[in-house]
């Protein structure tokens, strides 16, 4: 779930840089919150092996 989410977000702010609509930067906050989305998922699989 966190693994699509992030992927998502990733495409909406590479789309967001290539349409040049990065007025006040607010753009970037996806790349932020992809970023989490992809941290979450990361965990999430160390918690389910037992790893974390």
């Amino acid at each position: 779930m966190y693994w699509t989410m992030g992927i998502i977000l990733m495409v909406l702010w590479v789309m967001g840089l290539i349409t040049g609509s990065t007025e006040g930067h607010w753009v970037h906050l996806l790349l932020v919150f992809s970023l989490i989305a992809f941290v979450l998922a990361v965990a999430s699989i160390g918690r389910r092996r037992g790893l974390a």
